[in-house]
């Protein structure tokens, strides 16, 4: 298996709905955007399968030696095989690497947040960053496009959280920040035990509203020079808007339940941006 199916095969199969944000890019412009994708489910995959949190750890310093050795010319993995030819075009610097790498270290020592100053922190580093990288293999050509990116991807990462407090729980992590459990009446043990009510819909809201917040002021920050260039960026703020838009009608039945979109209706969001450029 060549590099380039290794990170094709790991991108279609996370069944992501970043991957149908690709489908409409440019072969090169494609090509790059999978291998760094690939990239960040190897290391975040490191976290999410834990075991053993030392085992975890040995594994993210691997990743971070690779990264050193491939900008040294020694890439070894296939990731990083694919990655490396398009480094240089796409301004992708050994840094934004690192500090993805840093952003699942930090989900190995930090299972709480006390407010939300510390939480975006954490997702500068898992989401600011890659929606950076990102911008810059879709195309940007502004500067002020970083900033909307940033914004972005914290309005991706906030949505995601809210997707999975369930999930997170069970695995003993809370990432909503602990100051507003406090302000909305919700204990961290009855998130824990997964214990819906009045209470935590009110804190669910507060989460989706906040993320709408940012949604909005990254739609606000994309300069109109680069709205074409970063329409894969439009296609995912499309797709996981929706995503919120159903959990909020749902009541936030986060806690039980994982709400998705069908894969059509991923596919039909992101067509609607690409051809009609509607959001």
């Amino acid at each position: 298996m060549t590099p380039e199916q290794y990170v094709q095969d790991k991108a279609a199969s996370s069944g992501s709905s970043f991957y149908y944000a690709f489908l409409f890019l440019p072969k090169p412009r494609r090509a790059a955007i999978t291998a760094f994708y690939a990239f960040c489910r190897e290391v975040d995959d490191v976290v999410d399968d834990m075991q053993e949190p030392d085992v975890a750890s040995a594994k993210l310093a691997w990743w971070h030696q690779q990264v050193i050795e491939a900008y040294q010319g020694q890439a070894q993995h296939p990731v990083m095989k694919a990655l490396m030819p398009w480094a240089d075009v796409y301004g992708i610097h050994a840094q934004h690497l690192q500090d993805i790498i840093a952003g699942c270290q930090m989900d190995l020592r930090q299972n709480r947040y006390l407010d939300f100053v510390g939480l975006q922190h954490y997702c500068h580093l898992v989401a600011g960053v890659v929606g950076e990288v990102s911008a810059r293999i879709f195309g940007q050509t502004h500067e002020q496009t970083t900033a909307y990116a940033h914004e972005l991807g914290l309005a991706l990462q906030l949505t995601n959280i809210i997707r999975d407090v369930g999930e997170d729980a069970r695995r003993g992590r809370i990432y909503l920040p602990l100051d507003d459990l406090r302000t909305h009446g919700v204990s961290v043990q009855s998130i824990l035990n997964q214990q819906d009510g009045p209470a935590f819909k009110s804190l669910m809201q507060f989460q989706a509203d906040r993320a709408l917040g940012h949604y909005q002021k990254a739609l606000d920050l994309l300069p109109q020079v680069d709205r074409h260039t970063q329409k894969p960026g439009l296609m995912m703020a499309s797709i996981y808007r929706t995503l919120l838009a159903e959990i909020q009608s749902a009541q936030f039945p986060v806690l039980n339940q994982r709400v998705k979109l069908t894969p059509l209706r991923k596919f039909w969001l992101a067509w609607k941006v690409q051809a009609l450029g509607m959001l």
